[in-house]
């Protein structure tokens, strides 16, 4: 049976909400009673929610949606779930300019859409922010190692950024899945893909909807001590 969470009358804004994870999220949100604005970097087709193209790693278009936001909207809820994950590859055979959009996207574009609705949260006084990290930020995985650095920078700045804005009522956490069964991990190939499963104790990749169910009660009221959090989603896979 499908779980869903008291969240009526919530408003959230979704990253990377077109696919994967992200889209799971926006769906539980919204079946839960949420108002969702989703927005991806390309057209997103979300039934039941309100879509806006965005390239979060670019500041202009991230103003010119926060622009399009009610003066009076609350923002109740933040999602940063768009990433990009790249190929599987060494470090030294890993083009340049592709393990900077790793970084700019995961770690880059998470600062700019925070830092963007986080005064909104701060005016009234309450707040719920999940950051998308990943358990190669906390283990480190070879053949994603920028990917591994770059979720590393967001669970470093989950932190940090808690510290900051508790006393705001502004809870912020990550998440961290393991290997979750998305285009973007699909995208490795076969044998990336196996070498996943078969290190998972539970032998298999995770869902996405499973991942949306912890990040959906992290922005409900049952989650109420909790910021500055990294909680793992990895079939038994992390380490610590």
């Amino acid at each position: 049976m499908a779980n869903t969470y008291d969240l009526a009358g919530k408003y959230a804004i979704v990253t990377g909400a077109g696919q994967g994870i992200g889209r799971a999220t926006a769906e539980l949100l919204l079946g839960s009673g949420c108002d969702v604005m989703a927005w991806d970097a390309r057209p997103c087709d979300l039934p039941g929610a309100r879509s806006i193209q965005v390239d979060i790693t670019q500041p202009s278009q991230i103003a010119a949606a926060v622009s399009q936001l009610p003066a009076d909207r609350r923002i109740d809820i933040l999602v940063n779930s768009a990433g990009y994950l790249g190929p599987s590859t060494t470090f030294l055979d890993h083009a340049a300019a592709d393990w900077r959009r790793i970084i700019e996207v995961n770690l880059v574009g998470t600062l700019q859409v925070t830092q963007a609705l986080l005064p909104i949260m701060i005016r009234q006084n309450g707040g719920r922010i999940v950051n998308l990290g990943s358990l190669a930020g906390k283990e480190g995985v070879t053949g994603i190692t920028a990917y591994s650095g770059a979720s590393g920078g967001v669970i470093a700045f989950t932190k940090a950024l808690s510290r900051e804005v508790v006393q705001h009522n502004v809870f912020v956490n990550c998440v961290a899945p393991g290997p979750i069964d998305t285009g973007m991990i699909r995208g490795l190939g076969p044998a990336a893909v196996g070498k996943m499963v078969s290190d998972s104790p539970m032998g298999r990749l995770g869902d996405a909807g499973e991942v949306a169910q912890l990040v959906a009660w992290l922005c409900t009221e049952a989650s109420r001590f909790n910021t500055g959090a990294v909680f793992d989603m990895s079939g038994g896979r992390a380490r610590y």
